[in-house]
């Protein structure tokens, strides 16, 4: 089978060690993590886990599952980037004698939409909003300038297609059948 990226979606109660749970399994599997972003949720005490990798589809419902029997785990389930709205976030750090010295520069930061955050004798910073696909892509038109001297990027943050999200429906399932402690904490 073919492996493609995979965006899982974990919710799980705002305990410590939840995170090294969710991240054993990737390991006992021998799946790399690509991204991993963890946030509060839209439901009071529920963390959002945003976990990118590259996987089959059948090793990726394994994972899913696995995860999903974790005693914190509220609700898992994976998608593919047609389900979900994404975005990454990049910081670059440029030189400014050479962003001075050469006007291109600025107009490629402006052709990206990435906005300028500071600028000072030593350092440009710049952010992006975006794909992965446009932040990297701009990542190398600014190295190939030898202007780069930071970039980082964030984890994916991601929301579904759907009207609802899925843990919105699990939880209030839970309530309707009396079977959950975390009902309560539904905004």
């Amino acid at each position: 089978m073919e492996k493609k990226l995979y965006t899982l979606l974990v919710f799980s109660e705002n305990v410590a060690g939840v995170l090294n749970q969710i991240t054993a399994v990737f390991t006992r599997r021998q799946v790399n993590i690509e991204s991993l972003n963890v946030s509060a949720s839209s439901i009071k005490n529920v963390h959002k886990y945003t976990i990118t990798a590259w996987s089959t589809e059948d090793q990726i419902q394994k994972i899913t599952k696995q995860i999903e029997k974790k005693i914190d785990v509220v609700k898992a389930n994976y998608y593919t980037d047609e389900q979900l709205f994404i975005q990454e976030v990049a910081l670059y750090k440029l030189s400014t004698d050479k962003v001075m010295a050469n006007p291109e520069i600025s107009r490629v930061i402006r052709r990206h939409d990435a906005r300028v955050l500071e600028i000072n004798p030593t350092y440009v910073a710049v952010m992006l909003g975006g794909m992965t696909e446009e932040i990297t892509k701009l990542y190398y038109i600014l190295d190939e300038f030898g202007c780069l001297l930071q970039y980082t990027r964030s984890g994916r943050i991601a929301i579904t297609r759907s009207f609802v999200e899925s843990v919105s429906e699990f939880l209030d399932e839970q309530e309707k059948n009396g079977n959950g402690d975390t009902e309560s904490n539904a905004e």
